[in-house]
């Protein structure tokens, strides 16, 4: 069976994502996972694009073993050279380049002739080679593109070195069928074409980009891209997930492997989730609390009698584990970092130490620890950046009835070590208290977006809150997790003013490259 080569752009494509910032622990931990998930490909940012990104491409380029790691640059000489010096150090430096050959394109934005387009990029990829191993060049708007014109510059790029060819259907304009005829041209017209992969790499807005996907692997195709959750600008990217289950359970119909870990795929899905603040929909397909949930009563009889009659993916196939008690309170520290290192954590001894006091806090007021509790405890530990100066909330509470005007006291401790106390009131104890909040901290805010999810079941259940909000301008995501869904929702709040220090010394020069 062919293998097929996963390429995997979350964390550059899908951090593209309006109201996604991730930070560099966050970026590092999204990378260890995928790693662990099996992808040989991870696109970890586009170094040229700001000083946060080039450092957080070198970090986890310099981690990173078992992948080939790559960064992203538009067809220049300076990008290609920031690129390096962020990838240098990985086990297999990779590039991509992007250059667009449609009409549409090279006319408005490039501003280019077809013959220039070409002479561009026979450049910069004859250069990378000079430095990478591996050049992926990116035909921007592919499916868009002229198909004759498509080969010609093919076969050049080939010649200049390329060891890797995307064609992008960068605006989800195309169908199966096109999209597959397409590899099918390019495999059948290009002359040098045996001496790289092709890849396919597909956007949502119609929703077909797996089925487009799976389309351009039929016919040719040995690479395929895409981000968990499907995540990406507007309506994101072919889902990875999607793409790896539907490989495995119709392997009559595709056959194809891949090196992915499946049972890796929940635990992958829900980090992404968590630290991008993209909530993975109920009823999303292979990953949505909803994908092994039956309501029906007749649905209902047949899972019981024959979990197949309705149930196609099993919930251990991609890692849906029950939420049986796993610690309690009597449970010393050698037990917990016995099971947090099978959870796939490694955490240094003061971030251990930090976890472990959280565990024994939420023990004493939540009667079962779940591998879900735990989950967001370690993330939130693992990726949380001390060094930085922080508003830390100290007390807060809240005076709610239905006849009464809902008031919030808030005190906190500002990044200068300074104890701060003020109360506001609100329509609602939220308002009050995000109110109250803002009256505290010197930074201009303004909310955009507020989610409240529980994590696993019953009433001592873990609140989650995500918050979207402008710090000074500057669009940031908050979130915040306690058994009292007000503290959640401080914590949110002021996770946000906090991770707005982290972009405070970092070039806002970041150019969004749609592909």
């Amino acid at each position: 069976m062919p293998q097929i080569k996963v390429f995997d752009t979350t964390l550059r494509d899908g951090e593209q994502s309006p109201g996604v910032n991730l930070n560099q622990l966050e970026k590092l931990e999204i990378a260890k996972q995928l790693e662990r998930f099996g992808v040989d490909i991870m696109e970890a940012g586009f170094p040229a694009s700001s000083q946060g990104d080039f450092e957080g491409v070198r970090k986890i380029a310099q981690t990173i073993k078992n992948a080939s790691v790559t960064g992203l640059a538009r067809a220049k000489k300076s990008d290609i050279d920031t690129a390096w010096e962020a990838l240098k150090d990985a086990v297999e430096p990779r590039l991509h380049i992007f250059l667009a050959t449609s009409p549409i394109h090279m006319t408005y934005k490039l501003k280019k002739t077809p013959e220039e387009v070409i002479q561009t990029a026979v450049e910069m990829v004859s250069y990378a080679r000079q430095k990478f191993p591996q050049v992926e060049w990116s035909a921007e708007d592919a499916s868009r593109s002229d198909l004759d014109f498509l080969a010609k510059i093919i076969e050049k790029v080939i010649d200049a070195g390329a060891t890797v060819i995307n064609l992008p259907d960068t605006v989800g304009y195309t169908t199966p069928e096109e999209y597959g005829h397409l590899f099918r041209y390019m495999k059948d017209t290009v002359p040098n074409i045996d001496k790289v992969t092709l890849s396919a790499h597909c956007h949502d807005d119609l929703g077909m980009a797996v089925a487009n996907s799976i389309a351009a692997l039929e016919n040719g195709a040995g690479q395929v891209e895409g981000t968990i959750n499907g995540i990406g600008e507007r309506a994101g990217n072919a889902a990875l997930e999607e793409i790896a289950v539907a490989l495995n359970i119709r392997n009559d119909k595709y056959p194809f492997i891949t090196n992915l870990v499946l049972k890796e795929i929940k635990r992958t899905s829900d980090l992404v989730s968590k630290l991008t603040g993209m909530a993975v929909p109920a009823n999303k397909a292979v990953v949505g609390r909803n994908a092994f949930a039956h309501e029906s009563g007749i649905h209902q009889d047949g899972v019981l009698k024959n979990a197949a009659t309705y149930e196609i993916i099993t919930p251990a196939l991609v890692g849906v584990q029950s939420n049986d008690l796993i610690l309690g309170k009597h449970s010393g520290r050698h037990a917990f970092k016995d099971k947090i290192e099978k959870l796939g954590f490694q955490l240094a001894d003061e971030k251990l130490t930090a976890a472990f006091q959280a565990f024994k806090k939420l023990t004493d007021r939540k009667k079962e620890v779940t591998d879900d509790d735990l989950f967001s405890i370690l993330t939130e530990i693992q990726t949380d950046v001390a060094s930085i100066k922080k508003y830390v909330l100290q007390a807060f509470q809240v005076q709610y009835g239905s006849s009464n005007l809902p008031t919030a006291t808030v005190a906190l401790t500002t990044p200068e070590g300074t104890r701060v106390e003020t109360a506001c009131t609100g329509q609602g104890s939220v308002e009050a208290l995000y109110n109250t909040l803002e009256a505290l901290v010197k930074e201009k805010v303004h909310l955009t977006d507020y989610q409240l999810n529980s994590i696993g079941q019953g009433r001592d259940a873990l609140a989650e809150a995500h918050i979207k909000m402008t710090v000074n301008g500057t669009p940031v995501n908050g979130r915040g997790t306690a058994q009292d869904v007000l503290e959640a929702s401080a914590n949110a709040f002021l996770n946000a003013i906090n991770r707005a220090f982290l972009l405070t010394n970092q070039s806002a020069v970041k150019e969004t490259a749609q592909m």
